[in-house]
């Protein structure tokens, strides 16, 4: 890797210990310009360590970093200069409005209270708040919260953002108006560091992820080159009775990949496998079982998700998917 212009956020080699713990192992990172770039990984992984370090919170203590052009080590100031934050839980103060919330906060970036008046109008508009401006944040949704938490970060429209895990107990309709927040933010030119345990967030808004684990950086590429590490597209039987199981498994068997055996999920009573032929496995798979009399509750093909390259990569599902 390298240092070039093209890269937001650059790491090469970091390292960092807490006593006997080794959170960071030569770790790697290279974010281009103006995307989403994903930093999964099983907890402990070192995910909140990198963050910190690259946010200037918390010193390295080997390797090194750029973050919008800038060095920490040498100039924390000029990295906080040009970087947001916004961590898991909405820091703020529900006594206010959203509009005094942000007035408050541009002040305290030193604004000045005209500036801050005014940039709160705009980030109120362009983060969709402003009929909802004038209210106690304690009246409103999670969606709304975390917009405005977002919206909070934007004060000084920062170069690069650091989301970490921004949609953690979210309903699925908050968290899709936050999606839409970081992908408009993003055709306006910001690049966002994402971390989070939901893995079709990632896979959504991610150009490119970088999985982790102890420490250390396991993959690296856009969400289809690391589904496809995991297999093409696979054949999926769930049987009405578990009595079944072993019939089904010896009929995926006959169209799977040269190779590669079912695996069978007892307790869900599935059956599945790779195939390169999809839709004539499909169809002989469904034939087979209709002639042997096997009851089934579903039949289909799917493609891997990232939580099959995660389980593959870290030998667990993520905390969000059990």
């Amino acid at each position: 890797m390298n240092g070039q212009q093209e890269y937001a956020v650059w790491a090469d080699g970091l390292r960092k210990r807490y006593g006997e713990t080794c959170a960071l192992d030569g770790f790697d990172l290279a974010v281009r310009r103006g995307t989403v770039h994903g930093l999964l990984g099983p907890n402990g992984a070192g995910k909140t360590t990198a963050v910190r370090i690259l946010a200037t919170l918390v010193r390295l203590d080997g390797g090194r970093v750029t973050v919008a052009g800038v060095d920490p080590a040498r100039d924390p100031q000029g990295v906080r200069r040009r970087i947001g934050l916004t961590g898991q839980y909405a820091a703020l103060d529900e006594s206010l409005t959203g509009r005094q919330n942000l007035e408050v906060f541009g002040r305290l970036f030193r604004l000045g209270g005209r500036r801050a008046g005014h940039r709160a109008g705009q980030l109120l508009e362009e983060f969709g708040l402003t009929e909802a401006g004038d209210k106690g944040v304690d009246e409103y949704s999670g969606g709304m919260r975390r917009r405005l938490d977002l919206a909070v970060s934007m004060i000084l429209t920062p170069e690069v953002l650091f989301l970490d895990e921004p949609t953690t107990g979210l309903d699925p309709r908050a968290r899709g108006e936050v999606w839409d927040t970081v992908r408009t933010l993003v055709a306006g030119g910001t690049t966002v560091l994402l971390t989070t345990q939901y893995l079709d967030e990632a896979d959504r808004l991610a150009a490119h992820i970088t999985v982790m684990d102890r420490g250390r950086a396991i993959a690296d590429d856009t969400p289809g080159g690391l589904k496809n590490t995991v297999g093409g597209d696979r054949i999926e039987v769930v049987t009405a009775h578990a009595r079944d199981l072993r019939r089904v498994a010896a009929v995926i068997a006959r169209v799977a990949v040269p190779g590669a055996e079912p695996e069978t999920v007892e307790r869900e009573r599935r059956v599945h496998a790779p195939v390169d032929d999809r839709v004539a496995a499909l169809t002989e798979v469904a034939r087979t079982l209709r002639d042997e009399g096997v009851q089934v509750e579903d039949l289909g093909l799917r493609r891997p998700s990232l939580d099959d390259v995660f389980l593959r990569l870290t030998g667990h599902r993520t905390e969000a998917a059990r």
